[in-house]
């Protein structure tokens, strides 16, 4: 997966569009998103980022709704638990479930709405600048803009063993699969379980050999990052300024908006 991300990173044609730029924009969306009451602007700015992630920055509409798809059950999942145990008012939906009566309440279905359409705004305007800008331009922006290096080196170092752990993960799935470790249920469970007793073992040995691999290129606690900045062009910078003023706008506006 974070080979596609990259390689749909690189090839964007928003790849162009000032790093520094995206980050501004990606920070002011967010606080937006996640402080309005009501659902009306997070939902926008999902509709937008997304247009703008697969229209503009040339990502197959197909991979961006199965990426999406990933994150948003378990923000429909926190959203259900919300709406059932949370809020008061009048009952708009009640349920059944073994001798006990669950309800949803008016303000419960309004918290359910309002988190939901966050977790939906905030994701894909991350998604907007994961799938637009790569992670290399996007470290060395960090840099520039005084991050502490310990801070941007640590999370180089956490992003690169994060895949570590998932390409060794997959890569001992793909030897139980060619075995037949799967064919049953009873096979599968004993399957999975060897698979989660070693991977982290695995894992160590393959993070000791990466560590050893970059000794034995010289490293010595620094990680160098090639520094390539695009300039900001105005036509952007307007373009940029006026979204932020529209999201402004309309959280504004439909503050109290409610779904009941």
């Amino acid at each position: 997966m974070h080979r596609l991300l990259d390689d749909y990173a690189m090839h964007s044609p928003l790849r162009h569009v000032s790093t520094r730029l995206k980050l501004v924009l990606v920070a002011v969306v967010l606080v937006v998103g996640v402080s309005s009451t009501s659902p009306i602007a997070p939902l926008f700015i999902a509709l937008s980022m997304s247009i703008a992630t697969v229209w503009l920055g040339g990502v197959p509409p197909r991979f961006y709704a199965k990426l999406v798809l990933a994150p948003l059950g378990f923000g429909a999942a926190g959203a259900l638990v919300i709406l059932l145990f949370f809020g008061q008012g009048d009952a708009v939906l009640s349920l059944e479930v073994m001798g006990h009566t669950l309800s949803a309440s008016t303000e419960g279905v309004n918290m359910a709405a309002v988190v939901l359409s966050r977790t939906v705004g905030g994701m894909c305007t991350l998604f907007f600048l994961a799938l637009t800008t790569p992670m290399v331009e996007l470290f060395s922006e960090l840099k520039a803009l005084r991050v502490p290096t310990s801070v941007v080196e640590l999370s180089m170092m956490i992003y690169r063993y994060i895949f570590v752990f998932l390409e060794e993960a997959i890569r001992m799935r793909h030897a139980q699969i060619m075995r037949l470790g799967y064919g049953s249920l009873k096979s599968s469970i004993r399957s999975f379980s060897m698979l989660a007793s070693t991977l982290f073992i695995r894992t160590w040995e393959q993070g000791e050999k990466l560590y050893i691999a970059m000794d034995s290129r010289c490293y010595g606690g620094k990680l160098s990052l090639l520094e390539h900045r695009t300039p900001m062009k105005g036509g952007q910078v307007l373009t940029v300024c006026a979204y932020v003023v529209l999201i402004f706008a309309l959280a504004y506006i439909t503050k109290n908006v409610v779904v009941v």
